[in-house]
């Protein structure tokens, strides 16, 4: 188990033991700069025009619009064995991934003018096989990313929705092989930069692969109190496998229970929601990608609110030219109870949309 103290004391220690045997001057490397940007257009099939357009993961909420997604850029510059990282996005995206932070604000327009702080961490490695990270980072549960340029689909999954986006605290890596590592930390409750008086939460992972980058699995999970009278743990698995340049696959699966303390101060059993996706990706020649998504999310004991088991089929095109990426994608949402609604807002279990995106990075 760790102990914030107890981290923070090795990381002094092993600062106090680098600066004593290392004499030499430290190697400068950046600043590095990147960016990125995203914009869609989204139409749902049953043509619903209210709050939420059947629309139930994140970032692609509207119907029937041009939508604006997020403008990133990030800077990364290390000496040494030091470094930091600020990532910083501006628009909609931004806002939904960093909700907890507050509105923003928005211009005439409705683009949010106010950027947000997606990552911003510093690091030390005393070694080539240890790191320590101090800061705010991206989650390391589930296959997808919120920059959408890293992503093949351009809609989220629910896996993604709904699991950690971030986490805000110390961690630190260690290297046993070249394919072989493990990672722990303690940090803020999920999603939250600023947690006063809140209580903390264990992050870890195991990860590994063949020496041919053929395969390689994370073994993920964040646990702990994220309330005094509430209680989360996650279990993730992702992985990755290469048949051939052209032809890969991708799995994620998780599942997360909660559980809380009623009047009499005893804790509740915990109550889950789990679901799996799987990624068939095919390049068939540089400047196109195909890849359907097939995703299975049960949250039949109404951990979520949707009282429902959901079976998503996702078709996506990859357009190449140099840095941009054109994407016209297919996606199906089915239900297992009525959590959608027809134009006259009669209830339904299904719901189909098409979405047109398209990013650039650099």
């Amino acid at each position: 188990m760790l102990r914030k103290f107890s981290v923070l004391a090795i990381v002094m220690a092993l600062i106090s033991h680098a600066y004593a045997q290392d004499s030499t001057a430290p190697v400068k490397t950046g600043p590095t700069i990147s960016g990125s940007a995203d914009v869609y257009y989204r139409y749902g099939f049953n043509n619903l025009k209210e709050s939420p357009y059947n629309s139930y993961t994140s970032f692609t909420t509207s119907h029937n619009s041009f939508e604006l997604g997020m403008a990133s850029i990030k800077v990364e510059h290390s000496i040494g064995k030091v470094g930091m990282v600020a990532d910083l996005g501006f628009g909609r995206r931004a806002e939904d991934f960093s909700y907890t932070d507050g509105d923003a604000d928005i211009d005439k327009n409705g683009f949010f003018s106010l950027a947000l702080v997606k990552q911003l961490y510093l690091t030390y490695a005393p070694s080539d096989k240890v790191k320590f990270t101090f800061g705010s980072f991206s989650t390391h549960i589930g296959y997808e990313l919120v920059d959408a340029y890293l992503n093949r689909n351009y809609s989220m999954s629910y896996l993604f929705s709904y699991g950690p986006f971030f986490h805000t605290g110390i961690k630190a890596d260690f290297t046993l092989s070249p394919q072989t590592g493990i990672m722990a930390g303690i940090t803020n409750p999920t999603d939250l930069k600023t947690a006063s008086g809140a209580p903390k939460m264990f992050i870890g992972q195991f990860s590994t692969g063949t020496s041919d980058d053929k395969l390689n699995l994370w073994l993920n999970f964040q646990g702990g109190k994220y309330a005094d009278d509430a209680k989360l743990y996650q279990g993730d698995i992702t992985g990755s496998y290469a048949f051939s340049s052209q032809f890969s696959l991708g799995f994620n699966g998780s599942l997360q229970s909660r559980s809380f303390k009623d009047g009499d101060d005893e804790w509740s059993d915990g109550e889950s929601w789990w679901g799996a996706a799987l990624y068939l990706n095919y390049d068939p020649i540089s400047w196109l990608g195909v890849t359907a998504r097939g995703e299975y999310f049960d949250d039949s004991k109404d951990v979520l609110g949707f009282n429902s088991k959901i079976i998503v089929p996702t078709l996506s095109f990859n357009f190449k030219i140099d840095n941009l990426t054109i994407i016209p994608e297919f996606r199906f949402d089915s239900a297992s109870e009525e959590i959608f609604f027809k134009k006259d807002l009669a209830p339904t279990k299904s719901s189909g949309a098409f979405i047109l995106a398209a990013h650039y990075h650099f």
